[in-house]
């Protein structure tokens, strides 16, 4: 995996382009000269978490031959207020799955998940305590 970043203006604004010429921006806070134009390292992290055990449970509820209609995940992370690096204490992730998908298979497939396959979880999982929860709506709630 290669990506490229370089800085964009004369403060903390950077694009990052992965090697098959996908482009993102990423800004530092407020605090160290960043205008809120772009998302942070940190957030990009928490997209990334979200975004990679989407990815698995929704491969998962099809193996199961769950009728999952969409997903929405809402994320919240609590990072180290005294520490330096502010590194992440607590990370919930809240699963809106929309479809008649079981109830069982959805709890396993989110477990499977968060414990398993989301290779993001596993990299942050010895520092942060990542906690779920979900629920299961009707398609018409859309």
């Amino acid at each position: 995996m290669k990506i490229h970043l370089k800085r964009i203006n004369e403060t903390v604004l950077f694009e990052a382009c992965n090697a098959r010429g996908h482009t993102v921006r990423i800004e530092g806070s407020r605090s160290i000269g960043g205008t809120d134009s772009a998302p942070s390292p940190t957030e990009f992290l928490i997209m990334s978490h979200a975004s990679c055990t989407a990815i698995d449970v929704i491969e998962l509820l099809k193996k199961m031959r769950q009728p999952l209609i969409h997903l929405e995940i809402e994320a919240e992370a609590q990072r180290a207020e005294n520490e330096v690096p502010h590194v992440f204490r607590t990370i919930h992730l809240h699963y809106k799955i929309y479809g008649e998908v079981a109830d069982e298979k959805a709890g396993k497939a989110i477990s499977m998940s968060i414990e398993k396959y989301c290779t993001v979880s596993k990299m942050i999982d010895h520092v942060a305590k990542i906690t779920h929860s979900y629920e299961i709506l009707k398609a018409e709630n859309l």
